[in-house]
């Protein structure tokens, strides 16, 4: 009996060792799952540069999931440290902005390095309320000088809806991007020529443009720009303006033929939407395609460039004007509007239609409204276009030669009778083919600054 009462008294009930291993099992996953103790360290996202030229601030972003505390930027000159951030953001921030700029004084201008710390704590309770912290450094290279960057030579003169060309010089330690820039947005790449250190661009002033103003543009690695200004002279054109009336017999005829075949017209049956998809969008993405392609420009030293007039088409008569504005009316009204970027020429049926400089196909199918089209890279950006063609004779891919057959004419896509519409694009941009097939313009305004620039590098490197 003393024995069991003994038992009774001295022992304990399971339930009074459970409650604290399971407070400590709670308080645990408290401390796991809670945002108040969570243990990601803040990230910080540093500009990926080797250079920094000291005028453009760097941008360093800090980043943390419950919210940052406190952060600090320090600069060191490879003798002293400059704290040039430092801050404790309002309760909640979780992203912070810092534009890392030079020191306002006592900073040695002479130093080529600039070591950057950067150190983040975050306002997490982990860490024994400390918080999760980061640091992170980078060395960047000191480089305040511009580059070099001038105009050699030239054209002349651009027209609207024409093109030019420019030789120019660019040299720098850290040399990055060089090119010609445009006032309406257009970069036009450079091509190096000749020698180490000079570039040439075809360059050109699209129809839709009013205005035109080019420059040259170094930039180096570092983001010190040098601009040189190129003197052309600016010449206005005026391009005709066309009224077309659509006929039902041709919207319920070539109009419903092409409608079954694109997309954007599957499920269309109105006649006049029809068209005006057609004419705006399957256009567009026509367009689209072909100034993809002729975007393109090897980055290969050239030491010159070769280019005849081109005379696609033999005995041709021209039926239609590159650069025209048209608007579609029906009954009066206004139903859709475009330009003719190329310009059409007929001979006889299905003519043949032969290459007038050597090149390599870039594009050889149906390219929607321009038909069966072949298109030719002919070097420093200068690409032309064959639409409309019966038959294509040459396959992507192919390095055609001088006076071979590339095609015949036709009338696929959207073309009522057999021509050729032919089309001619630096670097994206279409421009006047009657300039590309004058020999006279050719030699003045390609050939001779060809020439000229040659013979100035020559003297330059004596």
């Amino acid at each position: 009996m003393r024995r069991q009462i003994y038992r009774k008294r001295g022992g304990r009930s399971p339930l009074l060792w459970l409650l604290p291993i399971l407070a400590l099992a709670g308080a645990g996953a408290y401390l796991a799952t809670s945002p108040m103790f969570e243990r990601n360290a803040p990230e910080i996202e540093m500009p990926n540069v080797a250079f920094w030229n000291l005028k453009t601030p760097l941008k360093i972003t800090l980043r943390d999931d419950t919210g940052i505390r406190s952060y600090r930027v320090v600069l060191n000159d490879g003798a002293n440290d400059f704290v040039v951030a430092q801050a404790e953001p309002a309760e909640g921030t979780r992203q912070v902005e810092v534009a890392l700029r030079l020191p306002k004084a006592g900073w040695n201008r002479k130093t080529e390095r600039a070591a950057i710390r950067v150190e983040v704590t975050d306002v997490s309770r982990w860490n024994l309320l400390q918080g999760n912290r980061s640091e992170k450094e980078k060395v960047v290279a000191i480089d305040t000088k511009r580059p070099s960057a001038y105009v050699l030579a030239n054209s002349y003169k651009i027209t609207q809806g024409g093109s030019a060309l420019v030789v120019f010089g660019a040299s720098d330690e850290h040399l990055g991007e060089v090119a010609v820039k445009t006032s309406f947005g257009k970069v036009f790449r450079a091509v190096p020529f000749y020698k180490e250190g000079f570039y040439a661009a075809l360059i050109a002033w699209p129809v839709t443009q009013k205005r035109f103003r080019a420059w040259v543009e170094a930039r180096d690695e570092a983001g010190n720009v040098t601009k040189a200004h190129v003197p052309l002279f600016v010449e206005r054109y005026r391009y005709r303006r066309s009224k077309i009336t659509l006929k039902n017999r041709f919207l319920n005829g070539k109009i419903a033929d092409l409608a079954s075949q694109f997309d954007e017209t599957a499920d269309v049956t109105d006649p006049l939407e029809r068209f005006r998809l057609i004419n705006e969008k399957v256009r567009e993405n026509n367009e689209a395609l072909i100034h993809k392609l002729a975007s393109k420009l090897s980055t290969q030293m050239i030491r010159g460039w070769k280019i005849r007039p081109f005379y696609p088409l033999k005995n041709a008569k021209k039926v239609a004007d590159f650069g025209t504005h048209r608007f579609y009316y029906y009954k009066g009204r206004l139903v859709s509007e475009s330009y003719h970027m190329g310009l059409d020429l007929a001979s006889v049926k299905m003519a043949a239609i032969r290459a007038s400089n050597p090149g390599k196909v870039v594009f050889a199918g149906y390219n929607g409204i321009y038909g069966n089209m072949p298109m030719i890279d002919h070097g420093m950006g200068l690409y032309t276009i064959y639409g409309h063609c019966s038959t294509i004779e040459v396959a992507e891919g192919d390095e055609v030669r001088r006076k071979e057959v590339i095609a015949k004419t036709g009338k696929t896509g959207l073309a009522l009778g057999d021509h050729l519409h032919f089309g001619v694009l630096v670097q994206g941009v279409e421009v006047r083919p009657r300039e590309w097939m004058d020999s006279h313009w050719i030699h003045d305004n390609i050939q001779a600054v060809f020439s000229d620039a040659i013979r100035m590098i020559k003297r330059k490197n004596r």
